[in-house]
């Protein structure tokens, strides 16, 4: 039985879908190609933050924001919010592994990626560190759940599977299926070792349950890395690696173990951390580090009854920059789709937004930097907004859009969260288009974009776009293109701007952001959790405010 809130959300959302339906702006694909086009372009240097090229976005950001009739959003009446980062640079990496006589020399990049974001250090030296291999290196006390089962970690290289445990057995249930929870990320593994007082940590990198390819980590891993700004050096473990799945498993079998066995087991609540016996890791690198500023970029349309209550449009500008040359010589990680794409649209949006009557309450847009360096630009706003999260009404982030035509449905990132499924759901369907839950929720996508930040601290935020298959011919080229973006493109080189590209898929689903938010901004509505939400306590504590 649905309650309360969902059905009057559900009843806003029917009601309202006619009404937008009509007043509903025109986005130009021209314009989204053009936006796409430029920021992606070579001269941008694949969007690097701190570099030459962040200056380059902020312009044109800003002033395509102020063209489109906004105002400057950001601190001091500009158009940027400053966010302090460190900027760690390893370099001269040298690492092997040893289990009695065998010796096993690890190339940066190749066998292994390692890396620091500890700071104060400038150089890392491990030697003869042991190694426990700490299953999904997960302390969990609400679901009664501890791979460390208070052993003294100290010193030691925790060596981790990525996901959660029930990727491999979704049956268990401990952590929700085989949608990932927080506790299969890459940040926490890194955070709770960091906790255990570990001296390192080794995720051992395989495909499905991480998601993407050993490419991906390469090209996201092997240049600097950005933190945040810590007055504890103890939240960061001196070295934080990946490693490629046949090393780990070589390893464990001179260590007279069984990898997969060791997974199975890993599984449980009776798991226990084994000692790689006689197995050591040695490592040496130089870690370069600096104090940067780079800015999330903010545009504002003041609301006309209630300016102090604001809708938000996210997404981030950044991408990875210049890398290591490809096959075909290419160092420029353009980041057409990730997330040039996704900027074009706010762009676009702001457009429509300034162009029609003033809604009542106030559109923020944000550019939020350092995604790609672990969501940084949207946890310093989340840490430190600019408006009030208390009366912040939702918001709909925007990442990769769809580029290669229309769908038949929506797919809504953690679907189930929030009552604003409750709203998009008729606006889709006044598409002829249906809403499905992620359809792939094993690899954590919920915890992978900016729209998080904002969430765990209590703020409705939608984060969906076109997913199924394609209704326009020719659909097995589209569906092709599509595949190989994942496969091929994605962080990567070759994620360049193509003239060819179809952009009816990412209006319709502009129609919908704009519909949802536009509703909104023009009702009392404030949109809720859903029972058993986990970010619903977080919301509940500033109610008095949006009384």
């Amino acid at each position: 039985m649905r309650s309360l809130t969902a059905v009057a959300a559900l009843l806003a959302g029917l009601s309202l879908s006619f009404a937008a339906s009509a007043q509903e702006p025109a986005f130009d694909a021209a314009r989204l190609s053009e936006h796409i086009r430029i920021l992606s372009a070579d001269d941008f240097e694949g969007r690097g933050i701190a570099t030459p090229a962040e200056q380059k976005v902020i312009d044109y950001l800003s002033q395509q924001f102020e063209a489109a009739g906004l105002e400057p959003g950001g601190d001091n009446g500009g158009w940027t919010q400053a966010v302090a980062l460190n900027r760690f640079t390893a370099s001269e990496v040298q690492a092997q592994l040893t289990v009695g006589d065998w010796t096993q020399s690890l190339a940066q990049g190749e066998q292994i990626v390692i890396s620091s974001r500890r700071p104060g250090e400038d150089h890392v030296m491990l030697m003869d560190a042991p190694l426990v291999f700490v299953g999904y290196g997960v302390k969990a006390p609400e679901r009664d759940w501890d791979d460390f089962k208070g052993q003294d970690m100290t010193g030691k290289i925790l060596v981790v599977l990525v996901n959660d445990a029930d990727f491999e057995e979704p049956a268990l249930n401990t952590f929700g299926g085989r949608a990932m929870t927080y506790y299969g990320r890459w940040t926490y593994k890194y955070e709770e070792a960091a906790r255990q007082g570990a001296a390192g940590v080794i995720i051992v990198h395989e495909t499905d349950p991480a998601s993407y390819g050993w490419t991906t980590v390469k090209n996201s891993w092997s240049g600097p890395n950005f933190d945040i700004m810590r007055a504890n050096a103890d939240e960061r473990v001196p070295m934080e690696s990946w490693i490629q799945r046949d090393v780990a498993v070589a390893l464990f079998q001179r260590a007279g173990l069984d990898f997969e066995a060791l997974k199975i087991q890993a599984r449980s609540r009776d798991f226990q951390p084994v000692t790689l016996e006689g197995a050591e890791m040695d490592v040496m690198f130089n870690v370069a580090s600096e104090r940067i500023e780079t800015h999330n970029i903010i545009g504002r349309l003041a609301g006309s009854t209630h300016p102090d209550e604001t809708f938000l449009y996210t997404g981030h500008w950044d991408h990875i920059g210049v890398g290591t040359p490809d096959a075909n010589g290419d160092a420029i990680f353009n980041g057409a789709v990730d997330n040039a794409s996704g900027i074009a649209g706010m762009i676009e949006l702001a457009r429509a937004y300034a162009a029609g009557p003033r809604p009542e309450r106030s559109i923020v847009f944000i550019g939020f930097t350092a995604e790609e360096s672990g969501l940084l630009g949207s946890e310093y706003y989340a840490a430190n907004p600019i408006y009030p999260l208390a009366t912040t009404v939702g918001g709909v982030n925007m990442d990769s859009a769809n580029v290669y035509g229309r769908t038949e449905a929506f797919n809504v990132v953690g679907f189930g969260q929030s009552d604003l499924d409750d709203r998009i759901t008729p606006l889709v369907e006044a598409q002829d288009r249906e809403v499905r839950p992620d359809g792939n929720p094993a690899s954590g996508v919920y915890f992978r974009s900016d729209h998080f930040p904002l969430a765990k601290r209590g703020v409705p935020m939608a984060y969906g776009a076109s997913t199924g298959d394609f209704v326009d011919e020719p659909i097995v080229d589209r569906t092709a293109n599509r595949q190989a973006y994942g496969a091929n493109r994605y962080h990567q080189a070759d994620d360049e701007w193509s003239a060819d590209w179809d952009y009816s898929g990412q209006i319709q689903d502009l129609r919908v952001y704009w519909s949802l938010g536009h509703a909104l901004a023009n009702s009392r509505d404030w949109p809720q959790w859903k029972e058993g939400s986990e970010f619903g306590p977080a919301r509940a504590v500033s109610a008095a405010e949006r009384e």
